[in-house]
């Protein structure tokens, strides 16, 4: 492995963290794939210890570029159990319970395990061998587009920050749809990027011609106050300020953002501080109970509250895309520094690998043990080691 920066501590302690990431994403393979978490009673009673759908396809990426023979072998082994649960509408589930041998697919439908599928599927080079499931999983997919907008349309909670009350078209969900039409060369890919950098930031855009989108930006441009994110979702009489992270990052990463665009994106996170100390929290500004976005189930196990979880919590697995496209826009020194501060995050708690942290007093919360915390930390280890990102460059 290449070290990546000039100090001794910062190397051996990236050198530690790049062993850690290899063991345990070593301990956490079963023979249906990689599990989310460590097993363990906690994880155990909490679903952890199974296949999930966006978990797999993340810790592929990381998998195939661990420099570890075991890993890269393992890399498809869990998109491959979730292909054989496949639903027969073509979804693919949230997440599969080997134990049980059953499919779980959410409360309101999980849209972005079959996003991640796909894409995982892309990238290892599997397209041919699982040609006749991916043709129905881009079939279902299509049937959740806007025929006007071509943009996935989706429920609250129904994908990764699943207590958060984003619903309409989606930020998050689209760019990984953006990319997936790219990657499979899907009709009006072009429209699709164009009405998202239209609806989620009209504020750059000029006047929409479809008259059901100048209504949807006339609202936004009337009560919005943060124009230098991409909005987090876009419905019919409101939208979502709190600056969701993953979204406005994927933008940049996944070709949504132009140059300009993607340097008001990334400095307008910077300047919110979200990688301090650790990279990143989920949003720049947690929903707080006043809002008018507060949902009474985001109190639910006090676990969405102001500062955790999805709601302004730390998440390492999100911090390893921030510094991917750090990379890709060229700014590889930052993201070298950021890459030493995710290693740290990792350590937290000897090497906990946590599922998240407290936005505010920085503890460890959620599940230890976290695979794609390691898979992360790989891919944005070889981004910045090789100065280029290597997995969403087309």
């Amino acid at each position: 492995m290449r070290t990546v920066s000039r100090h001794p501590d910062d190397r051996l302690l990236l050198e530690t963290c790049h062993a850690r990431s290899v063991e345990l994403l070593r301990r956490n393979l079963s023979p249906g794939g990689i599990l989310a978490a460590t097993v363990g009673q906690r994880a155990q009673l909490r679903g952890y210890t199974a296949i999930f759908g966006r978990d797999a396809a993340v810790c592929a990426l990381g998998m195939a570029v661990s420099g570890d023979k075991e890993l890269e072998r393992a890399a498809a082994t869990g998109l491959h159990t979730l292909a054989e649960y496949q639903a027969p509408n073509g979804q693919i589930p949230k997440f599969v319970d080997l134990q049980k041998s059953e499919a779980d697919f959410w409360y309101l439908g999980c849209i972005d395990s079959t996003l991640w599928w796909l894409i995982a599927l892309a990238y290892l080079d599997l397209r041919q061998r699982y040609g006749k499931r991916i043709k129905l999983a881009l079939q279902w997919l299509l049937a959740q587009e806007h025929q006007r907008f071509f943009l996935l349309q989706q429920n609250e909670a129904s994908d990764w920050a699943d207590i958060m009350p984003r619903s309409g078209f989606v930020l998050y969900s689209n760019a990984l749809w953006y990319f997936v039409k790219r990657l499979y060369r899907l009709d009006h890919a072009a429209e699709t990027r164009a009405n998202f950098n239209g609806l989620f930031h009209p504020f750059s855009t000029g006047l929409a011609e479809y008259r059901r989108a100048r209504l949807l930006n006339d609202y936004v441009l009337r009560s919005a106050r943060d124009r230098d994110l991409y909005l987090s979702f876009v419905n019919f009489s409101f939208c979502g300020e709190e600056g969701d992270v993953f979204g406005n990052v994927l933008a940049v990463l996944l070709g949504l953002a132009d140059a300009r665009a993607s340097r008001r994106t990334l400095d307008a996170i910077t300047r919110a501080r979200a990688s301090e100390p650790y990279p990143i929290r989920a949003v720049t500004r947690p929903i707080k109970r006043a809002s008018i976005l507060w949902r009474p189930y985001m109190a639910r196990h006090r676990q969405n509250l102001a500062w955790q979880y999805h709601n302004g919590g730390v998440w390492p697995m999100v911090g390893g895309f921030w510094i991917a496209a750090l990379v890709a826009c060229g700014r590889r020194q930052q993201a070298a520094a950021e890459l030493v501060k995710l290693a740290r995050a990792c350590a937290v708690k000897n090497w906990a690998f946590t599922e998240w942290l407290h936005g505010k007093t920085r503890a460890p919360r959620g599940m230890p043990g976290q695979s794609w915390n390691a898979a992360a930390y790989l891919m944005a280890e070889r981004a910045v080691t090789d100065g280029v990102d290597p997995f969403f460059s087309l």
